[in-house]
């Protein structure tokens, strides 16, 4: 289940990315935390609990929205705008 639910930029062009393995789409102009979060309801599981994150401050300063690219390059999701094509691992089966 999916923790956003767009209701607004449904005229921009969609974006198709690989999250996890799977095809999906996201808008010309997300972020790479709403691409994500418009699909699934984490982004990754604490390192500390083993509880879920989604993501806190929306601006990069809180450092809870960490994903890795295809490439192994890890990014924070909340300030990495979407590309086409990106693949994202998101650790959030862990």
């Amino acid at each position: 289940m999916s923790l956003f639910h767009r209701i607004a930029r449904s005229d921009h062009a969609p974006v198709r990315f690989l999250l996890d393995g799977v095809p999906c789409e996201g808008r010309e102009g997300d972020t790479l935390l709403t691409a994500i979060l418009t699909h699934v309801d984490k982004v990754r599981v604490s390192d500390f609990s083993g509880a879920p994150r989604a993501g806190f401050c929306q601006m990069g300063a809180c450092q809870d929205c960490w994903v890795t690219l295809a490439d192994g390059e890890r990014v924070r999701a909340c300030t990495t705008p979407l590309a086409a094509g990106m693949s994202v691992v998101t650790g959030a089966a862990a």
